[in-house]
């Protein structure tokens, strides 16, 4: 498979620090996304959507449920911590979403078409930054972990493999997933703070 090409900012934008970083972004993410319509590239893509908001916050209410039929307040509270950490990280990433527009490597590499500006759009594919898979799959690995230490290892590794597949596949590039992630820790961390002296005192 041939590599991309270099990707060059429009001679029409001044190369500024920032589109200097904006181009070396995009032609990262091309050469990441490079083996995007292989077979096992698009089966690791399929597998990622575990980190959907529907998933996550399925698996979240889920966790919620089964506490409250078990009557096992621990496992109660790590389900509403997930729910509510997972909620406000789909606020604040569909905020930003709807504020400025980014096209996916994959319309670039398939179309030839990129853009980013605002305002935002409800077209899927310009839709790029920040990813929601990362925002949430942070937001919720992070939460599981506050109630369950013994869980670290498993909760970060599937949620990094979640946002690895969203360079790999061609969905986002690399800025849009350090974006979502980051917006993931910090919505678990600021749920934490409003709420955690209530969950330490129910145990």
């Amino acid at each position: 498979m041939l590599a991309p090409p270099p990707f060059r900012m429009p001679h029409s934008q001044p190369a500024t620090a920032a589109r200097r970083f904006e181009a070396a972004d995009v032609t990262l993410g091309l050469r990441l996304a490079g083996a995007k319509d292989h077979p096992a590239v698009r089966a690791l893509g399929l597998a990622s959507e575990i980190g959907s908001w529907k998933s996550l916050l399925a698996l979240s209410a889920g966790t919620l449920a089964l506490g409250m039929v078990k009557r096992d307040r621990r496992l109660a509270e790590a389900g509403r911590h997930m729910l509510q950490a997972g909620i406000l990280a789909s606020v604040v990433k569909t905020s930003m979403k709807r504020t400025v527009h980014r096209t996916r490597p994959n319309v670039l590499m398939d179309e030839g078409v990129y853009a980013r500006g605002w305002p935002g759009t409800s077209n899927g594919p310009w839709q790029s930054f920040p990813s929601g898979h990362s925002a949430l799959s942070a937001a919720v690995a992070c939460a599981a972990v506050r109630s369950y230490p013994d869980v670290k290892s498993a909760a970060y590794v599937a949620a990094s493999g979640v946002v690895a597949a969203q360079v790999l596949r061609g969905a986002h590039f690399p800025a849009d997933v350090l974006t979502g992630a980051l917006i993931g820790v910090a919505a678990e961390s600021a749920v934490n703070r409003l709420t955690g002296h209530r969950r330490k005192a129910r145990f």
